[in-house]
């Protein structure tokens, strides 16, 4: 019998501290001592890449590399690359939303001492370090042309790699070459900067494991035009002469959009990647099972067959299904890289095809209460769901628990709180949380594991929503309060954990929480 696992979903920039910006220092920790003392076994997090546009995680400017955002200053300081006094002149930040421009502003100064101090004050352990970050295998794949990507973007201020200098933007050799020796110092400091990441990133996660919990992580299926995964592989997207998109990503109309979702992104040219033997997501898989312990595949159904829009479409209804590499791709992932610790997102516009890949794979789907409850013909609801599988209350594009019991139109709520079981008093001493109430009906279902996001665990409302698809401002700024993660919230997850099977073996060391 497989065991019964639970666990959280929270993206690091959605906990609290001063710097504006939930990181991977000391808040960190304290939220894995809180998941331990939960009974928790597992942490889902948002791809952990740069970000995009008014922050997005899912169209950064690399899929490798990571997000200098979630550096710890704290951390830094520990390390002797930053003063105390470097930390007291942080800005004063709102503790609720991340305000990713001044954050950035901000940060990026503090990285830039940092490289300062490393250069004249480093111990010789951490050079030792650094040195061999550089010379790892893994990280010789993708860092050099990641780090000349961005030394670029600075020279170029910013502007996308479609409108740098010919040469340049058609990577011609004699033209790299100069800018190698141009850029040294730069192209350097932002080596140094991933170099940071992943010393802080491996920390962590020596953390999680250190107290039974595993790192659930997310890949896109789609990467962003303005990238240095383009920008290095033009050759493997549908790109024409001008390295312009000839189409777009994006979905037809679905639960969220009833004009669909146009998305945007350069799709995969997947011819040439199987003529490549699918090398660049071998690669590309290889660093992510470097970070985290499973994998959620975005978008899964777009492997099977995937929208393709035009690039000069107005919105995603002008589509059409195209093929997609299906089983080849996986089965060189597999030959490459052994058995992969998969979810496949199979949510959305989901046909027996796209089934039928899942399945001879064995990789558990996903199920989202917010999409069943009510309904009991769907396949979200809680008496549907099968015991291979991922549950959740809702996803990071779904609205809370809270927020959404709190939009239905009364007859449908009605029906949503008598799936739950749950009273619609309002009065007493002892009226129900319909919120509390999915989170229970999740763990109770059949499902091997439930993933509940930490606003729903918390009982917040719509004003914590961590996305809203289709919706170009406003998403992704979710923060935690500090005084969030209490000890009644552990207790009361602890409890239902226990009574569902679902409890992580407890292991030594005692936690203190506020």
């Amino acid at each position: 019998m497989k065991r019964r696992l639970a666990g959280v979903l929270l993206h690091p920039t959605s906990l609290p501290g001063r710097f504006g910006i939930g990181d991977l220092g000391p808040d960190a920790d304290v939220f894995l001592d809180w998941a331990k003392a939960a009974g928790q076994s597992l942490w889902q997090v948002l791809p952990v890449g740069p970000v995009g546009v008014g922050g997005s995680p899912y169209v950064g400017g690399s899929v490798f590399a990571g997000n200098p955002l979630l550096i710890s200053p704290e951390r830094l300081r520990q390390d002797g690359l930053l003063k105390r006094a470097d930390l007291e002149r942080a800005p004063r930040f709102p503790d609720s939303r991340v305000d990713f421009d001044a954050v950035e502003r901000w940060k990026l100064s503090i990285l830039r001492e940092a490289w300062v101090r490393f250069g004249s004050r480093a111990s010789p352990e951490m050079e030792n370090r650094y040195r061999a970050f550089l010379d790892s295998p893994e990280h010789r794949e993708w860092l050099p042309g990641w780090a000349m990507f961005a030394a670029l973007k600075e020279r170029y201020r910013g502007a996308e790699w479609r409108l740098w200098d010919s040469a340049v933007r058609r990577r011609d050799p004699a033209a790299l070459l100069e800018v190698a020796a141009e850029l040294r110092v730069e192209i350097e400091y932002h080596a140094f900067v991933q170099f940071l990441f992943y010393e802080q990133w491996d920390r962590v996660r020596e953390a999680a494991h250190a107290r039974g919990i595993e790192i659930f992580g997310d890949v896109p299926i789609y990467v962003a035009l303005d990238s240095a995964d383009v920008w290095e592989n033009p050759q493997l997207f549908q790109l024409d002469e001008d390295l312009a998109p000839i189409a777009v990503s994006g979905v037809p109309p679905d639960y969220f959009s009833e004009t669909g979702q146009l998305w945007g992104t350069p799709l995969y040219d997947w011819h040439r990647h199987e003529a490549d033997g699918f090398d660049w997501w071998i690669r590309r898989l290889r660093i992510e099972l470097r970070k985290v312990d499973l994998v959620r595949l975005d978008h899964f159904r777009g492997f099977q067959a995937y929208w393709s829009v035009p690039a000069t479409a107005r919105d995603a209804r002008e589509g059409r299904w195209e093929p997609g590499p299906d089983i080849r791709l996986f089965r060189a992932l597999e030959g490459a890289l052994g058995e992969l610790p998969l979810v496949a997102e199979d949510l959305g516009d989901i046909n027996d095809d796209v089934r039928g890949l899942r399945d001879v794979l064995g990789l558990p789907g996903m199920r989202v209460l917010q999409f069943g409850l009510g309904h009991p013909e769907s396949e979200h609801h809680p008496s549907h769901v099968p015991e291979h599988c991922v549950v959740y209350t809702g996803t990071h594009d779904n609205d809370t628990a809270r927020g959404w019991l709190q939009s239905l139109a009364p007859e449908e709520r009605d029906r949503v709180l008598a799936d739950l079981g749950a009273s619609a008093s309002e009065s007493g001493p002892r009226r129900s949380d319909p919120s509390w109430e999915m989170v229970r009906v999740a763990h109770e279902t059949k499902a091997e594991r439930v993933v509940v996001p930490i606003q729903d665990v918390i009982g917040l409302g719509s004003e914590a929503r961590m996305n809203t698809p289709a919706l170009a401002k406003g998403s992704w700024s979710f923060r935690m309060s500090p005084s969030a993660l209490r000890a009644e919230h552990a207790d009361r997850l602890a409890a239902l954990t226990e009574r569902t099977g679902r409890r992580a073996p407890s292991k030594a060391g005692a936690v203190r929480l506020p």
